[in-house]
């Protein structure tokens, strides 16, 4: 089955360790739903992701973007993340 392209939100104001960053924080939303992620790193991408999008605004305006392309939400993600403390691993 061939993967579709995804156009993961950007700026062209980032740098490209910055574009690296918030790409793999995607990926790891992407794993996720897939076949799970360990959550501490989860959490780590999404602390740096922050970084870079600090605005709440921005980031939904994104976690929007990206859903609508993958049905993924980055946002469900992110709070199941932050609930699930006992879970060492992050499952969608």
């Amino acid at each position: 089955m061939k993967e579709k392209n995804i156009q993961i939100p950007i700026s062209m104001d980032w740098s490209k360790e910055e574009i690296i960053d918030v790409v793999n924080f995607y990926e790891a939303v992407d794993l996720a739903y897939k076949k799970g992620v360990e959550r501490a790193l989860f959490l780590a991408l999404y602390r740096r992701f922050k970084e870079i999008v600090p605005g709440k605004a921005d980031e939904r305006n994104d976690f929007k973007k990206y859903e609508e392309q993958t049905g993924q939400s980055p946002y469900h993600t992110v709070k199941k993340a932050k609930e699930d403390k006992n879970s060492p691993i992050l499952k969608m």
